[in-house]
């Protein structure tokens, strides 16, 4: 996530709360609420100065064992030189995380001059990491990595998966309806326009279509804004989008929609306060997550469904 807004709300994290339902101002009941955040894990440990996380994600490999991988660099903020992920386990979701090598650092002879906004899943035995490479910021790249420990990663041969507007990047993909749908951050034109979320589909996780609008913000500009770090999921008969940030550099929106595919400003039904926020599920129940710059870590907190049905997918 590339924010402009250095605003550090580590304060308000304390609070634990969901602002605004509904539409913006609503004062219905929210389908989600967000407990407190606590600290899960310190990227500074064993450097000698303080490091931050950004825009990360979680999985669980075959034997149990969590992993968190996102963008790593010593404070303060150099977005434009992060060009490592980091990597930590765990046994349990809450920790206690063991830091790990760097799971991968930006390749020049592959066009990168960076690394932004890794996001991970399984497909049968192969974990593959979609991730945002740099390069020409109205043309970036979404570039993609395979593994099959979490450990040892090896870029895709044939290159660059695909190229869009200001800034593209912050993948998430989502399998819907036996196809692969791939929702990342941009702007409505390649050198600018509205800030939005954007999505691509695929039947193989290398050849992805054309571009298409999941949600238009009424803010426009390049560089941060409050469409980085989408997160779309399926809980009961409603599809959400997370997303921020928004009123501050600790604030997520979450948008709720019957499809996947359109989400709008009217639909707005949680705001909560946390930067680069990922929804992760485990045994005990749902969390959400926080990090970012000058926030001195990763932190996690409950999320409670109110509204949408039991089952989630």
């Amino acid at each position: 996530m590339r924010v402009n807004r250095r605003t550090a709300l580590v304060g308000c994290l304390a609070l634990g709360v969901v602002f605004g339902t509904g539409t913006r101002g609503s004062a219905a009941e929210p389908d989600l609420t967000v407990g407190e955040f606590g600290k899960i894990y310190d990227p500074s440990v064993g450097e000698s100065a303080p490091w931050y996380l950004n825009d990360h994600t979680f999985i669980r490999d075959f034997l149990g064992t969590w992993h968190v991988f996102g963008i790593t660099h010593a404070e303060p903020a150099d977005p434009l030189n992060e060009i490592h992920f980091a990597h930590a386990t765990a046994p349990e979701l809450h920790g206690p995380w063991t830091k790990q090598p760097f799971a991968l650092t930006a390749d020049p002879a592959y066009g990168e001059t960076h690394l932004w906004a890794p996001h991970v899943i399984r497909v049968g035995a192969t974990y593959q990491m979609f991730y945002c490479g740099g390069e020409d910021h109205t043309a970036y790249a979404i570039n993609v990595a395979t593994s099959s420990d979490l450990f040892h990663w090896t870029r895709y041969a044939g290159g660059t998966l695909f190229r869009d507007g200001y800034d593209t990047r912050d993948p998430n993909v989502v399998r819907i309806n036996g196809r692969w749908v791939l929702f990342y951050t941009g702007t409505t034109e390649p050198d600018g326009g509205y800030h939005a979320v954007l999505y691509r589909t695929s039947h193989d996780l290398r050849h992805w279509g054309e571009r298409n609008l999941a949600y238009v913000s009424p803010e426009s500009g390049t560089w941060g804004g409050p469409t980085e770090s989408p997160f779309v999921l399926r809980h009961g008969r409603y599809w959400y989008l997370f997303t921020g940030p928004r009123l501050g550099y600790a604030g997520t929106d979450v948008y709720r929609s019957g499809t996947p595919f359109h989400f709008e400003n009217a639909g707005l039904v949680a705001h909560f306060p946390a930067h680069a926020a990922e929804v992760v599920q485990d045994h005990t129940g749902w969390y959400t997550s926080h990090a970012g710059w000058e926030q001195g870590g990763l932190y996690l907190a409950a999320l409670t469904w109110q509204h949408g049905g039991a089952e989630a997918q």
